[in-house]
């Protein structure tokens, strides 16, 4: 097989590439070594940047997410019981976030990329990239026990933490930062109505809470737990208890039904430099991981390959190596700025073990400054919501649309 862009992962970043090139007349092959059922029935994130839906609009995967998605115009956080809430619209300039989980935004890309031929190959086992810092890189994978090959200009790794793409890059090359939380999130799914409009962001002695939602029957909600604890530590029972108690006066909204999912999420920063080595890109969770704290994984992927269409589209268009030499570079600084803020947020709202006295009530004023002051609430919401994208300039050309 022959392509000109090989993308290994059929996850957020790889379909959004997909669907990228294909809508340029860049030829585009997907490999996944799962199969789609698994790849869009993973819990993941369910907050989607205004960068995000536009993007969905532009590529005509949207007729669901505009009839099912929340638009929510704040969040609630909630401090020592009480409650205060900031607002998006009012210090954003107009932008909002939608609530539409992430199995959702894939069955959309999945359902469109059918419909238009994107190939993908699901169940490729074993794959393995080749020549990426010579002129003819390849992959070679195994397909239903035959040994298949795939030549191509450019591989794109979107194959998240722990795929293929960032091993093949030599140990002297890559450069990785790392910080490892001391805690997870326990996070449960109900076929029950959430206990408010929008989120609620807890910050509690004993420790950290998220009430969300996935629709207007359906809720998600997350409770801080120590990393060595299971999700056979935490019976239905226990979790709303928990969660009641957290919640502070909102608690008694909450509505409490059998969970039909339930999992442990560690939490970590990490981020790998550079995004680039020879004929292989990195995208997606393959080069960062932000804590969930701050919404910013599957945000983060969009933009990566939102800037990685871009550079691939003009070296194909015009001949221009620019904006690939440039993509790392262009890159990293939006996914930095979205690893401080989820830091921060995550610094800000759960209780530490190693936490003295007078680190606790650091963090209590500094959640009493986030209640009173607009500036910092402005700086809350502009990274809440997502920055614009680096240089302000259009990535997608909107004259040109699938009809």
């Amino acid at each position: 097989m022959r392509t000109q862009v090989a993308i290994i992962g059929a996850g957020p970043a790889g379909m959004f590439l997909a669907h990228l090139l294909h809508r340029a007349g860049v030829a585009a092959v997907v490999l996944e070594r799962r199969d789609r059922h698994y790849v869009e029935s993973r819990v993941r994130a369910g907050v989607v940047e205004q960068v995000a839906v536009d993007l969905m609009t532009e590529l005509g995967v949207d007729a669901r997410l505009k009839r099912e998605g929340l638009v929510h115009h704040g969040v609630n956080i909630v401090s020592d019981g009480a409650m205060f809430r900031i607002g998006f619209p009012e210090l954003t300039g107009g932008r909002s976030v939608t609530v539409y989980g992430q199995s959702e935004v894939m069955k959309d890309l999945f359902d469109a990329a059918q419909a238009r031929d994107v190939p993908i190959v699901f169940d490729a086992e074993a794959v393995a990239l080749h020549d990426l810092d010579g002129e003819r890189p390849y992959t070679t994978w195994r397909e239903h026990g035959v040994e298949r090959r795939l030549d191509c200009d450019y591989v794109v790794g979107c194959d998240g933490y722990h795929g293929v793409s960032r091993a093949s890059i030599p140990a002297d090359v890559l450069k990785i930062y790392e910080k490892v939380y001391p805690f997870g999130w326990l996070g449960i799914l109900t076929d029950a109505p959430p206990c408010d409009d929008e989120l609620i962001y807890c910050n509690h002695a004993r420790g950290f809470a998220l009430a969300s939602m996935r629709s207007p029957t359906r809720s998600r909600y997350y409770v801080q737990v120590p990393a060595d604890e299971g999700i056979e530590d935490w019976p239905d029972a226990r979790f709303w208890d928990e969660m009641q108690l957290r919640l502070g006066d909102a608690g008694s909204r909450l509505v409490r039904a059998p969970s039909f999912d339930k999992s442990v999420a560690p939490l970590r920063s990490f981020v790998a430099e550079p995004m680039r080595w020879g004929r292989l890109f990195l995208a997606g969770d393959a080069a960062h991981i932000v804590p969930p704290t701050g919404a910013k994984g599957m945000n983060l992927a969009v933009s990566d390959v939102k800037f990685l269409s871009e550079a691939l589209i003009a070296r194909y268009r015009e001949g221009t190596d620019a904006g690939l030499d440039g993509y790392s570079t262009r890159a990293l600084a939006r996914v930095w700025k979205a690893e401080r803020f989820s830091w921060w947020f995550t610094s800000l709202t759960h209780r530490f073990p190693e936490m003295t006295p007078i680190d606790q009530r650091l963090q209590t004023a500094e959640l009493d400054y986030l209640r009173s002051s607009r500036a910092a609430q402005q700086v809350f919401a502009e990274n809440y919501v997502g920055l614009p994208l680096q240089h302000g300039e259009p990535i997608l050309d909107r004259a040109v649309a699938y009809a």
